[in-house]
């Protein structure tokens, strides 16, 4: 009876293996690439303002009050509440071990948007004009990202696609209808730029214009195709 059932239990994974085999479909897997070249439309601005002194609420109050004017100018040029966003706040106590005294020192970090790139010059003339001291560096965004993806994505398929036919026109092989597809990476490549101390206006020097240059949207995509 032992010898029936494993007899049985053999023909059973037999047969299984046997149409695991059936739907079995080889097929080749190829990676794509898509890229778009975009003119960034967009900027952030990640500036700072700062103030050091002796004086804890003298170095608080400098410092707010040119926060206080650098929101309410950028308001007047009808920049939105949702593009001025404050990353960060700091007052700290400094000592100096040298002259045996402390020191205070306030800094806010404001991120300000502008949905124009042309407001670029204007809006930092005025930002400097009310006190703003510091500039961390600039990004460059594009207002159409989704769309330009989209254009990426659709070019990294086809790149694959043109791929797998390459790999198997050697072998007398065609391809088949896609089986599988994943995304790999999605990279906004940002323009590289030159951060600075913004210096005075008095100091007679000019100030510098800002080259956006080009942003590459860039996605990856793995396929894999039928192998007829």
């Amino acid at each position: 009876m032992k010898y029936i059932i494993v007899f049985i239990a053999l023909v059973s994974n037999l047969s299984l293996l046997a149409q695991n085999n059936s739907d079995f479909q080889p097929q080749v897997l190829v990676t794509g690439e898509g890229a778009v070249n975009v003119s960034p439309d967009q900027v952030i601005i990640n500036s700072r303002i700062e103030h050091e002194g002796d004086d804890v609420a003298e170095v608080k109050k400098k410092n707010d009050e040119v926060v206080d004017r650098v929101i309410k100018y950028l308001r007047s040029e009808g920049i939105p509440d949702k593009n001025i966003r404050t990353n960060y706040l700091n007052l700290n106590k400094n000592y100096n071990y040298n002259d045996k005294i402390y020191s205070y020192s306030a800094n806010q970090a404001i991120a300000i948007k502008l949905e124009n790139l042309a407001d670029y010059e204007k809006i930092m003339s005025g930002l400097l004009d009310v006190g703003l001291n510091r500039i961390d560096g600039v990004e460059f965004q594009s207002s159409k990202i989704e769309e330009y993806t989209s254009e990426a994505r659709k070019k990294a398929i086809l790149d694959a696609k043109r791929k797998a036919e390459e790999y198997v026109a050697p072998l007398n092989q065609t391809i088949g209808k896609a089986i599988n597809i994943s995304e790999l990476e999605k990279n906004n490549f940002q323009p590289m730029y030159k951060t600075e101390m913004l210096q005075s206006r008095a100091d007679g020097g000019e100030q510098e214009s800002i080259s956006p240059g080009k942003m590459e949207i860039n996605v990856k995509v793995t396929v894999g195709f039928i192998l007829n």
